[in-house]
């Protein structure tokens, strides 16, 4: 997973509330293989009328935002349904941080897992944000998780809280198994001390070591 220090990148303002998983990434998608990308299903149902006929009515079809890495959205954005694919679709696309008033519970989860850095912003300030992105087509906004500071197209500096595992997973670029594998010596001679006191468990089963 590739960590995430600091980000400067142009911003798209979506000023929609309750923007769920379904839409962020509609169910009949779910079945496609991780490895071929979810990227190009990211808000499907709102990016295009008919397959192959984009909306320009949303942002994201908007030629100033299309290389937006960076969302700012509103109420609620990620609730629904559990589904890790809506974060996956977010991160295939470009999108490496999302600004919203409030986030679905479990698609912040989530979020953290796959490089995807969440802020939560008070509501005046989520607002003028995307103010100042619709005034400024293609400006850009600077998330600097080091220093938990949000620079906005106006210039005004926001800090913002993380919790402290969550922030140091994203700087560190660690899922679920990078975090496993830093404790890799530990669970090693625990496995082996398990062994040791209990050898007729294991008398043909190969240990950690000589599994390579």
């Amino acid at each position: 997973m590739e960590p995430f220090t600091q980000l400067t990148a142009i911003a798209a303002p979506l000023a929609l509330p309750n923007v769920d998983t379904d839409q962020i990434i509609p169910a009949r998608f779910l079945r496609r293989p991780r490895d071929e990308g979810f990227g190009e299903m990211l808000f499907n149902d709102l990016r295009f009328r008919s397959p192959g006929e984009e909306d320009p009515a949303f942002v994201l079809n908007q030629a100033p935002y299309r290389a937006a890495k960076i969302i700012v959205a509103d109420h609620n954005f990620g609730g629904g349904s559990s589904r890790e694919h809506a974060v996956w679709a977010l991160v295939d696309h470009g999108i490496r941080c999302v600004v919203a008033i409030s986030f679905g519970d479990i698609f912040h989860e989530n979020s953290v897992k796959n490089g995807l850095l969440l802020i939560r912003l008070p509501e005046e300030r989520v607002v003028s944000l995307r103010e100042a992105l619709l005034a400024s087509p293609g400006a850009t906004v600077s998330a600097d998780l080091e220093r938990q500071i949000l620079t906005g197209p106006d210039g005004i500096a926001t800090r913002f809280e993380v919790e402290p595992g969550r922030r140091k997973r994203l700087l560190l670029g660690l899922d679920d198994i990078g975090i496993t594998l830093r404790h890799e010596a530990e669970i090693t001679a625990a496995e082996k001390a398990y062994r040791a006191r209990r050898p007729w468990l294991f008398r043909h089963a190969p240990t950690r070591a000589q599994q390579g």
